[in-house]
């Protein structure tokens, strides 16, 4: 059994900053702000991770507490809320009735009444804006790890309230710096916006998580600027591969025939016009029946007009190309499993979730030659040069023609990453993390 000055001593080491060892941790506050704002949508990949963190938390030694800010200030859950509220996430419990609060708030949608007033409902305490820090104090046993992945609610208020009301320690994670590097992809309100939080994670945060070690150098590059970056470590995200679901497909789909999968929202970034003008001249160079199906999964984004204007008119769409925004990913699962392969020709990324799955699940993919992706795949992918458009026909050529040798021979996909790619698992990932935090 420890001694009393031992514990003290332990305490003292978390307060004054020294460290955020997992020895040292009074308790863990992960914020939920925009987990619960997904209410009733697909998960992004963000949203994953965060939902990832919430049920990594509730499974530790040390107590485990969510922080959500609602319309009307702050929610407090612990653990049993926080596990009620994943459930509800993930669909196992369905969304509660909108309570009289909720309803008072017009330009709140009907998942986000019913949300926030389950929220309500599971918390343990709550208070207006200006309350938190005496909530914090309250509630949470001083020297806490205030947890932020998902960038929604780390504010000035929250910081301070973190650091004065339960003189605990900020942990948040980075996951790229795309609005910094590639501001052209991006709406200038949203590069402003970006820049402003990592300005404030490099003033606030006693920690920042990096998703990759690109990400990493980017990120600290630019804090270097401005005068220096906290503490970082780097942990590869968990990728779980879902089981494959058939039934949860749209009628029709998989296409009949050889087909390719491209997972992502339709965003400038994404760079799903390379393959629209590979497709269009796939059609007038090769027999039909030999052309393969494009299939792509993924939301309507933003400043992607022209993309979105192409796919409105062109001749192709329902024939060889199909758009199917919202699936579930068992759907996408299964999607995958019978695809000749992913195509990933992303300008930029902080990670590709999407396409590490794609390998864990043992298609091949074809992909843009990124340092993430090298750092991450390694030798899995097909790397091509963005420049060379008739390299990446080529390529998908090649894929398309082994595909139907092999529904020829009889061969069957085998869609258990049998190819020799082993992806990240989130155990490694909690393991590297919950020793700092």
């Amino acid at each position: 059994m420890k001694g009393k000055g031992e514990g003290a001593q332990r305490a003292r080491f978390c307060r004054d900053g020294h460290g955020m060892s997992e020895d040292s941790v009074s308790a863990r506050l992960l914020d939920l702000t925009r987990l619960i704002s997904r209410a009733g949508r697909t998960l992004t990949g963000i949203d994953r991770v965060e939902l990832a963190y919430l049920k990594a938390l509730v499974e530790q030694p040390a107590p485990a507490f969510g922080l959500i800010k609602s319309n009307l200030g702050y929610l407090l859950l612990d653990a049993a809320g926080m596990r009620a509220l994943a459930a509800r996430i993930e669909g196992d419990v369905a969304w509660g009735k909108a309570d009289r609060l909720s309803r008072a708030f017009s330009k709140l949608d009907k998942m986000q009444r019913r949300a926030q007033s389950d929220a309500r409902r599971l918390a343990i305490a709550r208070s207006f804006r200006g309350g938190l820090k005496r909530l914090l104090r309250l509630h949470l046993p001083k020297g806490c790890a205030y947890i932020n992945v998902g960038h929604s609610n780390f504010t000035d208020r929250v910081a301070d309230a973190v650091k004065q009301g339960a003189q605990g320690k900020i942990a948040v994670m980075v996951h790229d710096t795309i609005p910094l590097d590639h501001p052209l992809y991006q709406t200038p309100e949203a590069v402003v916006r970006f820049e402003h939080m990592l300005g404030r994670v490099r003033e606030k945060a006693d920690l920042v998580i990096y998703n990759s070690a690109a990400t990493r150098r980017a990120a600290e590059g630019y804090m270097a600027d401005w005068g220096g970056a906290p503490r970082g470590v780097v942990a590869h995200l968990g990728v779980e591969v879902a089981t494959p679901e058939p039934g949860a497909l749209p009628k029709g789909v998989p296409p009949d025939g050889v087909y390719f999968v491209s997972v992502g929202t339709l965003e400038p970034r994404k760079n799903h016009m390379l393959l629209i003008e590979i497709w269009e001249r796939l059609v007038k160079q090769t027999p039909p029946q030999e052309v393969p199906h494009l299939v792509i999964c993924g939301h309507r984004g933003w400043k992607n007009e022209e993309l979105f204007f192409r796919l409105d008119r062109s001749q192709l769409m329902g024939a060889y190309i199909h758009e199917l925004p919202g699936l579930s990913d068992g759907a996408v699962a299964a999607l995958l499993h019978g695809a000749a392969g992913a195509l990933y020709p992303s300008f930029a990324e902080g990670y590709g979730l999407p396409m590490i799955e794609a390998a864990a699940s043992g298609v091949p993919v074809l992909c843009a030659d990124l340092p993430v992706y090298r750092e991450v795949l390694g030798d899995y992918p097909v790397y091509a040069s963005l420049k060379d458009s008739y390299l990446w026909q080529r390529r998908i050529t090649a894929l398309a023609k082994s595909k139907t040798t092999d529904r020829r021979a009889g061969k069957q996909v085998s869609g258990d990453g049998a190819q020799g790619f082993t992806p990240p698992a989130w155990q490694a990932h909690f393991k590297t993390v919950l020793k700092l935090t």
